[in-house]
């Protein structure tokens, strides 16, 4: 068997001297020297037999030896046919313009030998010859097994042509000389040479007469084309698809940078007319990225990164010259590459590249290949992990802290792709019992931020909304698949993702994609991923090529619904949500056990809602909150948990029938549907999470079913009345007096006077408006009468300066409005009077022992029953008012209570010391300065109380009098009926 190229260092070319460590120490078989390790050159044996790795033109090709070990690199020798040249091929150096026939000749001789075995007889080689060596190569003619010169038969087809003409004795001789491998022939070799040159006569003889290749009488001349300088690669990869059958490009892989990067001659005639039959340009491997070689040219030189060299040295031996066809399914984001697929016989080079750990998958252009071929890619990578191969060598399985799979209850959607979940079996007595997950390998639109003024992506309320209906109040799977630490602020949080499977669908998250409302990760290439992830990149591109959602060419319209958060605003649209009826809404946030934020699509608003009949315990302050808040009362934040595991991001069923001052509307909330919708105030009341408001139950609005709710949450001493109330010893303290109940009446004297019919009073009797006096006097003492820095917002109780003649002094008060400037409006809470004060001089914090939640507001507010006024901006309006302090100011007044509206208690009013029995609501009516509300109005009202005869009765009184004040033109009525104008007012 001929020996194969070997690697040998030889300090000098001479025999004589003795061998060095570095030198062979078999001088017996001097065929066996080689190349030196950096400044010698290639020395070959006479004969031998190596593989053809590539050829570089018609003459010169490079052959393979075998490496000394399974990890050393194969030596490589470049070896020209002696005495015989090739037309030269296109470079930068002949502005890639081939000489005749060039590109045809290397073809010819690619195609016979690329990757096979060849014998070799060396002829020239070392100082002589430069960096290559020069011989002949045989190979076996297939047709009858005879050994075929490749320099002759390459010559017989016109891909050369010999140096000499004519058979020359002495320059054979001359070329035997230097020749260092073939010196010990003698004769032989001399004789073989002329032999050699009389074959390569005759084949140049043939070849004229036939005028083949060269002699031809046009011969092929190719002119190169480069991307980027002669054609965009975009444009070849459009023609590609447009004019190559199966839109497969045929090409010939002419270098290659590394595993995943070859440089490529287009060879395919059904670009010709595009004018690209020629074009060369680089194809990045689609699906995968293998590692670099370093650059010594860079500043400083890159390194090359492990595995590199064995990756290239991998490619090399099975693609390098061949004539392969590649799919090409687009451009890299600079537009300089292309992005494509090889087809070879044997198999996918892709995922060869990947069994053996010599790259790993590529994110970004695993997205541009068929879904159908990116499995096999998958399973080849998950392969090489397994095994620690090539790359992952030291590649370890994501460590999971605690459970690998979760089954629990959905309770808040995060964001469009996380998720809190609380597990099955673990008690939710605290917010850290939650576990937040993210889906794996998805990324939704993120919902904005105002402060930071970060507004919404688009579709990210719709991906938010959708992920709540699938998930929030279900039992869900979690399978965790990995682990990252998410920076959130100047922290870190250590995130779980896993898949969400919910019901029949596995994966909650391929269902936001397919429907175009995420997308899936861009990940690093050794980065953790969901198994699951080329189902989500194939549903991602379904959803794309449907242009669903984030994906649709149409201009997104992002959702603007109506704040009625502000109290003005909530009080404008109050009377449109109460009279809507049921209506359905959807939580949005809950702040305590009943007061939440609420979004109603149907009328594309948001409110601020809180059951009308019941009172729930202060929880703690949010967690990152900035004020420190008040502290929780006891069930308070048990409350809180108990909405959000019940409503929160649930769909809910509202009834409207009030608004507070604030502007938070109230009235019923319901949860769930058919047979298991239930009353959620009686729910929490019920678990005794919450208490029936008093004045409800005074004023009989409380509905009964309640009210003995609740008795039996204090018979069983359920939540809140399971605490022993305190028995502690303090001084006697003002008692204050208890609202009307409904029906029933008490003495009192009005405190202020609003208009006709609103009014406040303090009960007679009552001594806490003495006490609360003697306090203001002790807090005005200890304090002063300077103004001090307050946090001045609607609603706040504070302490604000008047003086009612004896000097100034602070009273108890409510900011009720703050308009523009210094000033704000404020409403005196023991006495009824509103004044406007100026924010820096007559306002101080208000101690919390004197909080009208520790002492309620001695003046209480009140209507007359029925009764209705023109407004104070009005005579009619101003008459009504004197009327009515001439009627009742100053006096003991007896009043009778029929029910709260809004608020204020609904009185009628009657003099304690006269003797007739005619209320002051009548009075007014009967002096046409006072009209009675519509029917629809009495009607409604009389419902909502357990004594609705009564007020019917009041009715009738009342519209007694209306009627005598219209026969008499009195007041109002001197110009006849008022008209519906008139009756809105």
């Amino acid at each position: 068997t001929p020996p194969t190229i070997q690697r040998h260092c030889l300090a000098r070319r001479s025999r004589h001297k003795q061998p060095t460590n570095h030198q062979i120490q078999n001088p017996k078989t001097p065929k066996t020297k080689i190349m030196s390790n950096l400044a010698m050159r290639p020395v070959l044996p006479s004969r031998g037999v190596a593989k053809v790795k590539n050829v570089l033109s018609g003459d010169t090709v490079v052959l393979l030896g075998k490496a000394s070990s399974p990890n050393a690199k194969a030596p490589e020798v470049v070896f020209t046919f002696e005495r015989v040249t090739a037309p030269r091929m296109a470079s930068k150096a002949n502005s890639n313009l081939d000489e005749p026939a060039a590109f045809p000749a290397r073809e010819w001789l690619r195609n016979q030998v690329v990757g096979k075995s060849v014998s070799f007889e060396t002829r020239k080689q070392g100082a002589t010859a430069g960096d290559r060596v020069y011989g002949l190569l045989f190979f076996t003619n297939p047709a009858d097994g005879s050994q075929l010169n490749l320099a002759v038969e390459s010559v017989r087809h016109g891909f050369a042509t010999p140096k000499v003409f004519g058979v020359d004795n002495d320059s054979s001789s001359a070329d035997k000389k230097n020749s260092g491998s073939a010196a010990d022939d003698g004769g032989d070799a001399a004789a073989s040479i002329d032999d050699y040159e009389r074959q390569l006569q005759t084949a140049f003889q043939e070849a004229k007469q036939q005028k083949v290749g060269i002699h031809s009488d046009v011969p092929l001349v190719r002119q190169l084309k480069n991307a980027g300088d002669d054609f965009q690669t975009l444009t070849l990869v459009e023609q590609t698809k447009k004019l190559c059958t199966k839109a497969t490009l045929k090409v010939v892989i002419e270098y290659v940078f590394d595993g995943s990067r070859y440089r490529v001659q287009a060879v395919d005639d059904q670009l010709s007319s595009a004018g690209l039959q020629y074009a060369s340009f680089t194809l990045l491997l689609a699906g995968v990225s293998s590692p670099r070689l370093g650059n010594p040219r860079l500043n400083p030189p890159s390194a090359t990164e492990p595995f590199a060299e064995e990756a290239k040295q991998f490619v090399e031996l099975r693609l390098l010259h061949r004539e392969l066809e590649v799919t090409l399914h687009g451009t890299d984001k600079s537009g300089v590459c292309v992005v494509g697929t090889v087809h070879h016989p044997k198999g996918n080079i892709a995922v060869e590249l990947l069994k053996n750990g010599f790259a790993r998958m590529s994110d970004w252009s695993v997205r541009m290949m068929s879904p159908m071929d990116v499995p096999a890619l998958r399973i080849a990578e998950n392969g090489a992990k397994r095994t620690n191969t090539g790359v992952w060598h030291s590649y370890q399985p994501p460590q999971i802290s605690g459970a690998s799979q979760i089954i629990g209850t959905v309770v808040e959607i995060v964001t469009g792709d996380t998720l809190s979940i609380l597990p099955n079996g673990v008690p939710y007595d605290s917010e850290e019992r939650l576990k937040k997950i993210s889906l794996a390998s998805v990324r939704a639109p993120r919902v904005g931020n105002v402060r930071a003024g970060r507004e919404d992506e688009p579709y990210s309320h719709e991906c938010k909304d959708r992920l709540r209906v699938l998930t929030v109040g279900k039992s869900v799977k979690v399978t965790v698949h990995y682990e990252r630490e998410i920076p959130i602020g100047g922290k870190t949080e250590k995130r779980q993702f896993g898949t969400f499977a919910v019901g029949k669908r596995e994966d909650i998250g391929e269902v936001l994609i397919t429907e175009g409302l995420a997308i899936t990760q861009r990940h690093r290439d050794d980065d953790e991923r969901s198994p699951r992830y080329d189902e989500l990149v194939a549903a991602e591109a379904l959803a794309k090529a449907a242009k669903k959602g984030i994906h649709s060419e149409k201009e997104y319209v992002a959702r603007k619904p109506i704040d009625l958060m502000d109290p003005k605003k909530a009080k404008s649209y109050s009377g449109s949500l109460m009279r809507s009826g049921t209506i359905k809404a959807v939580v949005e946030y809950v702040f305590n056990g009943s007061r939440c934020k609420l979004m109603v699509p149907g009328e594309n608003c948001n409110i601020m809602f809180a059951p009308a009949n019941i009172r729930v315990p202060q929880p703690s302050p949010s967690p990152g909150s900035k004020t420190a808040g008040k502290p929780a009362e006891p069930f308070g934040d048990a409350s809180k948990r108990h909405a959000r595991l019940t409503i929160l991001q649930r769909t809910v069923e509202i009834t409207c029938t009030g608004v507070t001052m604030g502007g938070v509307i109230t009235g019923d909330i319901f949860v769930g549907s058919g047979a298991q919708r239930r009353d959620y105030s009686m729910e929490l009341v019920a678990a005794g999470l919450a208490t029936v408001d008093q004045r409800k139950i005074d004023y009989g609005e409380a509905p009964q079913s309640m009210i003995d709710a609740q008795l039996a949450a204090q018979k069983n001493k359920t939540g809140i009345w399971s605490i022993e109330p305190k028995v502690v010893e303090a001084p006697k303290t003002a008692t204050t007096a208890a609202p009307t109940p409904t029906g029933a009446t008490t003495s009192i004297r009005l405190s202020e006077i609003c208009s006709g019919n609103h009014f406040f009073y303090h009960v007679v009797g009552d001594d806490s408006t003495k006490v609360v006096e003697d306090s203001m006097k002790t807090f005005t003492a200890n304090n002063g009468t300077d103004g001090a820095p307050i946090d001045a917002k609607v609603g706040k109780p504070v302490a604000a300066l008047f003086d009612d003649g004896t000097g100034k002094s602070w009273y108890r008060a409510k900011i009720v409005e703050k308009p523009e400037g210094q000033k704000v409006r404020v409403l005196f809470l023991d006495h009824g009077n509103v004044a406007t004060v100026p924010l820096a001089t007559h306002l101080r914090p208000l101690d919390v022992t004197l909080g009208p939640d520790r002492i309620p507001p001695v003046a209480k507010e009140a209507e007359l029953a029925l009764t209705l006024v023109r407004p104070i901006s009005d005579d009619e309006g101003i008459d009504a008012a004197r009327m009515l302090q001439s009627l009742a100011w100053g006096k003991n007044l007896t009043a009778k209570n029929f029910g709260e509206v809004e608020g204020k208690a609904q009185l009628a009013l009657e003099d304690a010391d006269a003797t007739s029995s005619t209320s002051i609501n009548e009075q007014l009516i009967a002096a046409g300065l006072a009209r009675v509300v519509k029917p629809q109005a009495v009607k409604s009202f009389a419902t909502k109380i357990r004594r609705g005869n009564a007020v019917v009765e009041l009715a009738a009184e009342l519209n007694v009098a209306q009627e005598a004040a219209k026969k008499l033109r009195a007041g109002m009525w001197r110009y006849g009926d008022i008209g519906d104008e008139d009756e809105e007012e």
